[in-house]
């Protein structure tokens, strides 16, 4: 099963695995996503943390406090579900080089 496979080098590509995770969370914090809610009544920005940067609603929700909660909740499910799945991308694309290893 480990045929031609060098275990001296398992330290070093260790080591860039690390280095390429956090090669990926400085990009993760970098990014941002946007999404609209309500045509664009509200919107809501997040980091690729999940970190919620901005929100943005239109002074004519201020008087319908019902409205304003679900177009709310509804932006910020979408950002948080666009966040998710870059993560999950992120995830299968470094699992996917580690696949070059040969064992």
């Amino acid at each position: 099963m480990f045929e031609n496979f060098d275990f001296s080098k398992m330290g070093d590509m260790l080591s860039q695995a690390q280095a390429k995770a956090q090669e990926l969370e400085k990009e993760r914090e970098e990014k941002q996503f946007s999404v609209k809610s309500g045509g664009g009544l509200i919107s809501v920005k997040a980091n690729g943390l999940g970190e919620i940067l901005d929100i943005s609603i239109d002074d004519s929700l201020l008087e319908d406090k019902e409205s304003m909660q679900i177009l709310l909740i509804s932006a910020i499910n979408d950002v948080v579900k666009m966040v998710e799945d870059d993560k999950k991308a992120m995830a299968s694309n470094m699992l996917g080089s580690l696949g070059g290893f040969k064992f």
